[in-house]
């Protein structure tokens, strides 16, 4: 996948020089070997001088050969077509991407070099600075209009990716010979074309209607993306949520069932780390969850879940945003919950599972997720036949935390000028250990 800086900063005029030496391979270079094998070794059969079976058989051979030149030449033409047709493409999802930042920009906001966006404080009037510690409805919507121009950044980059996969796979298709009763297996692709399908690839899963659903796809590490292969049969999936609120609690209920059978594998050397997994599972899973919060100063959770099959795996990965290592075998049955505790927007929970049937598992790290939240987890068990593991988690969501020093600073304020800007400080300082 493009990174946010790769498609701002990646020279595209190298698109564009590979695909003049790909038109130059094909009108001059295979050309001309087309035209001197065509006068010094295909002639030969063709004349007089040389006749019976085995200038029969050789003309036959040589008739091949002298195809593969002329259809070489409609490869190579293709894929400078391609090579045109991504720079075409990467220079628009690059101007959308520049429209987007400067959009964000002009609406107060900044925007990293890695694609974060968050507000810009330095461009806030006294007024404006004041709103922002004192009125909570100030801050949650300079949160929201955070969240929502990332999601603008975050689509073109999706679109980034996206177009990355079809040039790709464009690339990989146009250098396959379809045609086996040219006398070739693995030659070059006489019917290639130039045109790089939107469409291509959306269909790689191989699904049904309804349930059951079953795919398979593979690729490889390629561009700074790690190469991974899933098979998978999902025999039924069912998800619920429920969200109540009143003033600043409020109350959240997910509930998730899934049945099924997965086996993936994924591995690669990318611009954000090394990452390694492998992981085979079937069986039913289900997971139901309860939180209450208070605003951002308190909230706590609970969870339950259980699990019938089988499942193995291991995984290492070591990058910017996640750090994991991870061993598990296990086949019998699982039931287990967690509860946990969040102040000021940190939190701390423990688990626990009882387990029926052999297996162990092992596993810890931290993360931050897609919400900004860090997460820092770790869990262990094992079980001859009966058994069981323990874990604990825990997550600091800056977004909060920022918050109740927002909240700190103006309760304090108030009363107190000088111990409320120190609050305010203190505010400030948190912000930016995250950013």
């Amino acid at each position: 996948m493009p990174t946010y800086y790769e498609l701002l900063t990646t020279d595209l005029s190298t698109l564009t020089t590979a695909a003049e030496q790909w038109e130059h391979m094909a009108t001059k270079r295979f050309h001309d070997l087309e035209g001197v094998y065509r006068r010094d070794v295909h002639g030969i059969s063709m004349g007089s001088t040389w006749t019976g079976l085995s200038a029969q058989a050789a003309s036959k051979r040589f008739d091949i050969t002298l195809t593969e030149f002329q259809k070489a030449q409609t490869e190579a033409k293709a894929v400078a077509s391609l090579l045109r047709e991504a720079h075409s493409g990467f220079t628009s999802l690059r101007r959308q991407l520049e429209h987007a930042r400067e959009d964000a920009i002009k609406a107060g906001m900044k925007v990293s070099d890695q694609g974060e966006v968050s507000f810009d404080i330095s461009k806030l009037t006294e007024a404006d600075h004041m709103a922002m510690v004192h009125d909570p409805d100030y801050r949650n919507g300079i949160h929201e209009a955070v969240a929502s121009w990332q999601l603008v950044i975050n689509q073109c980059l999706k679109d980034g990716d996206k177009a990355d996969e079809d040039v790709q796979i464009a690339l990989q298709n146009v250098v396959m010979d379809g045609d086996i009763s040219d006398g070739t297996v693995t030659g070059f692709n006489g019917q290639a074309h130039g045109h790089i399908d939107q469409n291509q690839g959306k269909d790689a899963d191989t699904k049904t209607d309804g349930w059951p659903k079953m795919g398979f796809t593979v690729s490889g590490a390629k561009y700074g993306k790690e190469g991974s292969l899933k098979a998978y049969i999902d025999m039924f999936h069912d998800t619920g949520k429920a969200t109540v609120t009143d003033g600043d609690m409020k109350l959240a209920w997910v509930g998730d069932v899934y049945g099924g059978g997965r086996a993936t594998a994924n591995y690669g050397f990318t611009e954000q780390g090394i990452a390694g997994k492998a992981e085979v599972s079937l069986g039913v899973r289900g997971l139901t969850e309860g939180r209450a919060e208070y605003g951002p100063w308190i909230g706590g959770y609970v969870r339950g879940d259980g699990f019938v099959g089988g499942e193995m795996g291991a995984t290492g990965k070591v990058t910017k945003k996640e750090v994991l290592v991870k061993a598990k075998a296990f086949a019998g049955g699982k039931i287990g919950g967690a509860t946990g505790f969040e102040v000021a927007g940190i939190g701390i929970g423990g688990t626990a599972e009882g387990w029926a049937g052999p297996g162990f598992e092992a596993w810890g790290g931290w993360k931050k997720d897609d919400n900004g939240v860090y997460r820092l987890d770790a869990d262990a068990g094992a079980s001859p036949i009966v058994g069981g593991s323990l874990g604990l988690e825990i997550t600091v969501d800056p977004h909060k935390l920022s918050e109740c020093a927002g909240d700190l600073a103006d309760a304090v304020g108030d009363g107190t000028k000088v111990i409320g800007h120190g609050a305010t400080s203190l505010r400030d300082t948190i912000t930016g250990w995250f950013d």
